[in-house]
């Protein structure tokens, strides 16, 4: 490399963001994750050793994975390659193949690829990888922000080692902030800020774990703010607040998706109205879809509350209706009181345990005819059919019920519906108990 390039490559290099510049080099400075690269880790081991297998690297944004792939680099004796699987397509792995095999059969050299985002790539181009990976002539590490369990295929995941990366804490960000205002060579030293102890709280706070995010608003912070006449730029909480304005929320639709919307309904299930509302303004902060949340809140309100308080869906499907034609953000307070009615409400799983069991017997049992008794009578000559002789009218008996066979004959004394002693639920147990239709 001549002194031209040299001096291009420094130029790029001060010219990206502060993010960029301030990765970590060596282990040593890798922020947590501790149970991923910590000393004594096997990723950490195998690093060492320089024995690196194909691995999957997944978790939140600016969380280190990346970062820990370009440490890899520098520490490995294998070649080193890098794609982004949002411009990458069949033909760059072809040549990554075909240049690896040349590598190994001429040098003995190993080669990694780093795949970032390895999500974007479809199914055609994951098979592509796979007999590669599995023969050991490419070694993959693919980084995910998804679930790798929907983003990536089983084959794939099935011949690499998955490695969960969690949020950085707030101390871990602020210590990397304060890194980066003293760092002469990658970070702001030469911009002589000064950030106020709150400023920095309420950027590692707001960043959600993702140093990434708090880095890049630390740097707008001091860019943003002129020097004073002493030369020094102070950084006010003011200041710090409009660099980020909104909580960076990692929230996409293979992941977060199903777990908060499951917090979301044990939540509810819970009887816990501070969790549930919690849960909900995460959906809502995300932008979730409020026709989502609505289903969620109607078939819980069936399942868990069921007839131990039948309002509960009478509710739901209000909520459901009204949210439809008020949009939000005003439908974020029928959500509100849709999902606290739910909550408050008295639980039972009677009803889904009851066509649950029912739809079992229909498909393990013979299905029997329906009884004379019981048979339609709505039409001429059902009566010379014998079809309803025997039926008793339940409407010409006292307290309008009469006791008599409703099931056919290989279902009779089945038992489907048991009513719990919860709500309502307590009633409908005693008058079937005096009706001899469940035990007591």
């Amino acid at each position: 490399m001549n002194l031209f390039e040299q001096a291009m490559k420094k130029n790029l290099a001060m010219a990206a963001p502060l993010a960029t510049r301030m990765r970590p080099r060596t282990l040593d400075e890798f922020e947590e994750q501790h149970g991923v690269a910590g000393p004594g880790t096997l990723l950490r081991r195998l690093i060492e050793e320089d024995n690196i297998s194909s691995a999957i690297f997944f978790g939140p944004p600016g969380t280190g994975k990346t970062t820990l792939a370009s440490i890899i680099a520098g520490m490995t004796r294998a070649h080193f390659e890098t794609i982004n699987a949002v411009m990458a397509g069949v033909g760059d792995i072809k040549r990554v193949v075909e240049e690896s095999r040349e590598r190994l059969a001429l040098y003995n050299q190993k080669t990694i690829l780093f795949i970032d985002e390895i999500h974007r790539f479809n199914r055609t181009q994951q098979d592509a990888l796979l007999p590669f990976v599995e023969n050991g002539q490419i070694i993959m590490i693919g980084s995910t922000t998804e679930n790798p369990m929907f983003a990536v295929s089983r084959p794939l995941l099935s011949r690499s080692q998955l490695y969960r990366f969690e949020p950085l804490s707030d101390e871990a960000v602020r210590r990397i902030l304060t890194r980066a205002l003293l760092d002469e060579e990658r970070g702001l030293a030469g911009y002589r800020a000064e950030v106020a102890g709150e400023a920095l709280d309420h950027l590692a706070a707001v960043a959600n774990g993702d140093a990434r995010a708090a880095l890049n608003a630390l740097e707008l912070a001091v860019l943003a703010t002129p020097p004073g006449e002493d030369g020094i730029r102070r950084i006010s909480l003011a200041a710090a607040e409009e660099a980020v304005q909104k909580r960076v929320l990692k929230y996409d639709r293979t992941d977060e998706h199903y777990d908060v919307i499951s917090a979301f309904i044990k939540s509810m299930r819970g009887s816990d109205p501070h969790a549930t509302l919690y849960w909900l303004a995460r959906m809502i902060y995300a932008g979730e879809d409020p026709e989502f949340i609505c289903r969620r809140i109607m078939i819980h309100a069936a399942e868990d509350v069921g007839l131990a308080d039948p309002n509960a869906l009478v509710v739901a499907a209000a909520a459901a209706q009204a949210v439809e034609r008020v949009g939000l953000p005003e439908a974020r307070i029928i959500l509100a009181e849709a999902a606290l009615y739910i909550a408050a409400a008295p639980k039972s799983n009677s009803v889904m345990k009851g066509i649950d069991a029912a739809l079992k017997a229909v498909e393990k049992e013979r299905a029997e005819p329906v009884p004379p008794h019981l048979r339609g009578t709505g039409y001429k000559g059902a009566a010379t059919l014998g079809h309803g002789m025997g039926y008793k009218y339940p409407h010409d008996y006292p307290g309008h019920y009469v006791s008599q066979e409703y099931l056919p004959p290989n279902m009779a004394g089945k038992r489907f519906y048991q009513p719990s002693e919860n709500g309502l639920e307590k009633e409908i147990k005693k008058k079937m108990a005096e009706r001899r239709l469940t035990p007591l």
